[in-house]
């Protein structure tokens, strides 16, 4: 029996034949044996961000045998010997029609959606870190949680989560720095973007011995072009405004308009934490595409890809925005990137 599933023709009633070694841990067992001649397809979605990692698999359940109590339980899948997913099951469906076979679609994110992570906080901290105050914040929603050693040392007379989940502060966080803020397991982890030293992935366009399948990229997308960057903070002291600016190296021919932060910064550290966070995210938006390669399981969200053999307007090293694995029993497999940060260090 033949079947379209995600796009792809599979023939259900042939024992499943893949190209890749692949392995799939559920609940803390190896599930690998079991699940061979009934796995479909395997895709696995990693973003820069407070976006969770994803993974979705598809089972073929013909026969029957497939059972549904999955949810809540730990999943890791490993790809040609790289772990390129570790979460939590939010769901197995069984899915079928007359006729047309019999599938159990799984799903799962990169932490506890059904956790305190999205329960409502309401603290503060006087004369503190923001490391002392994240742990608080983490500890309160059943995380521990990990910071760059500068970002933890960075201290303000106070911090506060107004009626904020753990989700919501740490994306605050995370947008005031310029910072990466993700859950994984029952670990947070803030660092900023750029800093952490991941492998790089090559990209090679050739008509033999590329791994590169296609590309659609710009140098320039004119989008978060400004000048400099600009936020306002209330001196007690001098009882005034004050307004702290930073140049962005946009380009000559790049119009004289300001970023401006529109909400007061509680003081002058954070309004420099804010302008520069902006800075950064203007470089990093200031080109970007896609590019789709032969699998590359080591490539992960906030990697550098390396491109060359395109253009040499856009050869050269990429930020990798988001990753997603795909692999099916068809035999094929591949890795989707979106890129940003032309010249990313």
């Amino acid at each position: 029996m033949q079947q379209f599933i995600n796009g792809v023709l599979y023939d259900l009633s042939q024992p499943a034949v893949w190209s890749i070694p692949w392995e799939v841990h559920i609940g803390g067992a190896d599930r690998t044996g079991i699940l061979r001649p009934y796995l479909i397809d395997i895709s696995v979605t990693d973003k820069a961000g407070i976006t969770s990692d994803a993974c979705s698999l598809t089972i073929d359940d013909t026969d029957g045998q497939i059972r549904l109590d999955m949810e809540g339980l730990d999943i890791s899948v490993i790809l040609k010997g790289y772990e390129v997913f570790s979460g939590v099951i939010e769901n197995a469906r069984s899915t079928g029609s007359r006729g047309g076979g019999r599938l159990i679609p799984v799903s799962a994110k990169g932490f506890d959606t059904r956790g305190k992570a999205k329960e409502i906080q309401s603290f503060h901290k006087d004369d503190a870190t923001l490391g002392e105050f994240l742990e608080q914040a983490a500890k309160n929603a059943g995380y521990s949680i990990r910071l760059d050693p500068a970002l933890a040392n960075i201290k303000a007379p106070y911090w506060a989560a107004h009626g904020e989940s753990f989700l919501d502060i740490g994306e605050r966080m995370a947008r005031e720095i310029h910072g990466t803020f993700k859950l994984r397991g029952n670990q947070a982890v803030l660092v900023k973007r750029g800093s952490s030293s991941l492998p790089s992935v090559d990209a090679i366009v050739a008509d033999t011995g590329g791994n590169v399948i296609n590309w659609d990229i710009a140098p320039f997308t004119g989008r978060g072009v400004w000048k400099k960057a600009k936020s306002r903070y209330f001196d007690r002291k001098a009882a005034k405004w004050i307004e702290e600016e930073i140049e962005i190296d946009a380009g000559d021919d790049a119009p004289d308009s300001a970023n401006v932060i529109r909400l007061p910064s509680a003081d002058k550290d954070q309004a420099q934490r804010r302008i520069k966070g902006r800075k950064g995210e203007a470089k990093r938006e200031k080109g970007g595409g896609n590019i789709l390669l032969d699998l590359a399981p080591q490539a992960q969200a906030e990697s550098i890809l390396n491109l060359s053999g395109a253009k040499p307007d856009i050869d050269g090293p990429w930020r990798m925005e988001s990753v997603n694995h795909r692999a099916n029993r068809s035999g094929g497999s591949t890795t989707a990137a979106e890129l940003k940060e032309p010249g990313a260090k």
